[in-house]
């Protein structure tokens, strides 16, 4: 607790972020030996000319000339038989192969680097080369093989290559994957929204946190005006969905009401994340002290009321991947007063890193422990499991809460039957009790 009340006081962080001693070093100090991951070599020549190469995209390939667009009712059949082929189908089939890794998601690093300084951002670091084709290929063949059909492409920024990330698309896509696409919309422009659109992507995911800039909060609405109208115009034409992540801080709280009505108004969905430190060392992290986007005690009773409205817009029919329940136990999270709970890290979601290196989740990323490499994973239920005790109780990912609720089989009863009653037309849909 020493090492957590010593952040607080330099950061103002406002929960305790940081997993005990004894495990952050475990996962950031291991023993020497087979356990420990081995350093990258470097390729040689016969090796990099033996490298696979992910195929050029046909461009265009869209079904749809130009200037027509899908209806109301084929939009929404598309994207329920993505959910269905993507989400559901490797759900069921994972409850049927309990004791293997059977990821329902899994995390494509192709970049850590990035465009923007957001402060409270400790996950880009500009020194670390990007995925290769061969690493990207080698990566969708596996989790393939895995059952796995929803591929989140991952950053950094994804966008910063742009070329890379359409080929990307394209191959997962052609493999039946329901692809999802982070990016800050800086590098989002026309060309690039109908390249990705055209290759199949699934779902493309603005992290916007303010409307106009703020110092520390690059991310604004009003920077990526004209490329967000762009997206939002073109999704009928290409069958992808379009969905807003914000960031709640310290000093966009104004903002989050402003991008969830904004997002109302067109339509799409929105995810709330609350500002946190890192929970591990980050040595090239260079905002750690005097950061005025993290949360204090005096912004409880603030992000408390926020949370309740955006509760009750969710009660209202407001579009938002948070069930309401994760967003009560927001409040918890920032309070340090989260119980461990289920998560599926590990299990049922993972994570690659740009050079092929597997973790369970987001912010194990930085962990030098060896959970093995693609192709050849070594997750440990048991070890994850001990591991959880403590770090799921610094931690609410939004992914991971909701897959806990489908691994919980009488919550999964319960919501069935509710659906059922009522002809499932989506109530209750993120299994409310």
């Amino acid at each position: 607790m020493a090492e957590v009340e010593n952040l607080e006081r330099r950061t103002g962080a406002s929960v305790p972020v940081r997993v005990d001693v004894q495990l952050h070093d475990l996962l950031m100090k291991p023993k020497t030996g087979p356990t420990a991951t081995p350093p990258l070599q470097p390729k040689s020549r016969s090796e990099e000319s033996q490298a696979l190469m992910l195929p050029e995209p046909v461009y265009p390939q869209h079904p749809l000339p130009e200037g027509v667009d899908f209806n109301e009712r084929q939009y929404q059949n598309i994207n329920t038989k993505r959910a269905f082929k993507c989400w559901a189908l490797p759900f069921v089939k994972s409850r049927f192969r309990a004791s293997e890794l059977r990821p329902i998601i899994a995390y494509l690093f192709t970049e850590f680097k990035c465009n923007v300084d957001c402060h409270y951002c400790w996950s880009y670091n500009n020194d670390v080369k990007g995925m290769t084709e061969d690493m990207a290929r080698r990566s969708i063949d596996w989790l393939e093989s895995t059952g796995c059909r929803v591929l989140a492409l991952m950053g950094g920024e994804p966008l910063l290559r742009p070329g890379f990330i359409h080929k990307v698309v394209y191959y997962a896509a052609k493999k039946g994957f329901y692809v999802y696409l982070p990016t800050n919309g800086r590098l989002m422009r026309p060309e690039v929204i109908d390249r990705v659109g055209d290759a199949g992507i699934g779902i493309v995911n603005l992290a916007i946190d303010c409307v106009e800039e703020k110092p520390g909060l690059p991310k604004a609405l009003n920077r990526i005006r004209p490329y967000f109208d762009y997206l939002i115009k073109r999704q009928r034409h290409y069958g992808y969905t379009v969905m807003m992540n914000i960031n709640i801080t310290h000093i966009n709280q104004d903002d989050v009401k402003e991008l969830t009505e904004i997002a109302r108004a067109n339509g799409i969905a929105t995810d709330y994340h609350l500002n946190e430190a890192p929970m591990f060392e980050q040595d090239h992290f260079k905002h750690l002290d005097d950061n005025t986007t993290y949360l204090t005690p005096d912004d409880f009773p603030k992000v408390d009321a926020l949370l309740d409205y955006l509760i009750d817009k969710s009660r209202q029919g407001y579009k938002m991947a948070n069930p309401q329940q994760h967003m009560h136990d927001m409040k918890k999270l920032m309070r340090g007063k989260v119980k461990p709970w289920p998560c599926r890290a590990g299990q049922n979601n993972l994570i690659i890193r740009p050079a092929g290196t597997l973790a369970p989740c987001f912010p194990m990323y930085s962990s030098t422990y060896d959970w093995g490499t693609v192709g050849d994973h070594k997750f440990d239920v048991h070890q994850l499991d001990e591991m959880k005790k403590t770090c799921s109780t610094t931690c609410l990912s939004t992914c991971n809460y909701i897959l806990s609720h489908c691994y919980d089989t009488s919550r999964v009863i319960r919501w069935g039957l509710k659906q059922a009653l009522h002809g499932f037309r989506g109530v209750s849909g993120h299994f409310e009790d």
